[in-house]
């Protein structure tokens, strides 16, 4: 809300990681500032229902709502998907009115670098395909909507990232190592999707409680931690942090590109 007023949005926007955590939350919130939405999930049969609720959600706010269940790391999938999302913009007459698109994929390893065995060190396959998901996908999903035209003046273009970009954990170095590279990669893009008035940011949240938290070896700690230094004295929510990615992708917004913007309630910057 601004000034009282709901934040109002339209057109599309692609939501990757859409059936949980930060995903889940920015697909209802922009569907209830008024946007449709594409969601790109990867779930077996025991999760499959949590992206159907979502998708039934989102229907029952009267937006539309295309899901796909595929790897957003494999680029053949994602071509087909943007593919098909390209079809149905084409078809209702909505081309280049893909107007925000989040990565919010949490797929990593959790491995020490160094270990006794070594065996249980991360191998070279797990390192790659944590910076394949959790960094490098941003790129070529922006590279596929940009270069068909799907997103153009005035598009958002979000990362989810953290703390972790920054500092060390035991078992975090992959994943710490790929949000480090997101955040690099939002700069470049930033940098490059500027003559097409189309903005790239970072989203730092603070801790908060999803389902890629909880695969953290010791995350009892690290919640304990936060809940002791953020000064409202809770940890953050992904509603939270989808209501500022609201209204971050408000027009007014143009002038904001290549940062990372902390959503945490002050939780950074108190030691």
């Amino acid at each position: 809300m601004t000034d009282g007023v709901p934040v109002r949005l339209t057109g599309w926007a692609l939501i990757l990681g859409a059936s949980s955590g930060f995903g889940e939350a920015t697909s209802l919130a922009l569907a209830r500032a008024g946007m449709n939405i594409f969601g790109v999930h990867l779930d077996r049969k025991a999760t499959l229902a949590n992206a159907e609720r979502i998708l039934a959600a989102i229907r029952a706010l009267g937006r539309e709502a295309r899901f796909f269940n595929v790897n957003a790391a494999d680029p053949d999938r994602c071509a087909e998907a943007v593919g098909e999302m390209e079809r149905v913009l084409v078809e209702r007459g909505d081309g280049g009115t893909l107007r925000v698109l989040v990565h919010s994929l949490a797929f990593g390893t959790l491995k020490p670098y160094i270990a006794n065995p070594m065996k249980d060190a991360v191998s070279q396959a797990q390192m790659d395909m944590t910076l394949d998901v959790m960094a490098h996908s941003l790129v070529y999903w922006t590279q596929e909507v940009v270069g068909r035209g799907l997103m153009t003046s005035g598009g958002r273009v979000y990362a989810m990232t953290s703390s972790g970009g920054a500092r060390v954990l035991p078992f975090y170095g992959p994943v710490s190592a790929a949000k480090a590279a997101l955040e690099s990669h939002i700069r470049q893009l930033a940098l490059e999707l500027a003559p097409h008035s189309i903005t790239a940011n970072a989203i730092r949240a603070g801790v908060t409680h999803t389902p890629a938290l909880q695969k953290i070896p010791g995350h009892e700690a690290i919640v304990a931690s936060a809940q002791r230094r953020n000064p409202s004295g809770r940890l953050t929510t992904p509603e939270d942090v989808a209501r500022a990615i609201v209204v971050l992708a408000h027009p007014d917004t143009h002038w904001i590109t290549g940062n990372v913007i902390g959503v945490d309630g002050g939780e950074e910057v108190v030691g």
